[in-house]
């Protein structure tokens, strides 16, 4: 006598399931990355504002060409105005 597991006598999902269920992923990655670029924001204010208490210029464009350059490396053609929204949205109004 064989027996079957509960995984084989389940049904498949459906190809509706399947994505109501990647759409739930994809909002809580939205949601972390908002969070994340929240962050990151709050960070470059905090370099801006002492860049600038020192005597230095807010906007550092050297590094701005290395994020530039990190973010096409690593996404291809798409990363450099990903960056260069990333950069504006953290550059703010201080």
């Amino acid at each position: 006598m064989t027996t079957t597991s509960p995984e084989s006598t389940a049904a498949p999902e459906t190809p509706e399931a399947t994505i109501a269920g990647a759409r739930e992923r994809i909002d809580v990655l939205d949601d972390r990355i908002i969070g994340l670029i929240q962050e990151r924001m709050a960070v470059s204010a905090v370099v801006q504002q002492t860049r600038i208490a020192s005597g230095g210029r807010r906007v550092h464009l050297s590094r701005e060409m290395e994020i530039l350059g990190r973010y096409r490396e690593a996404l291809g053609k798409p990363g450099t105005p990903l960056a260069m929204t990333l950069l504006e949205l953290c550059r703010g109004r201080i």
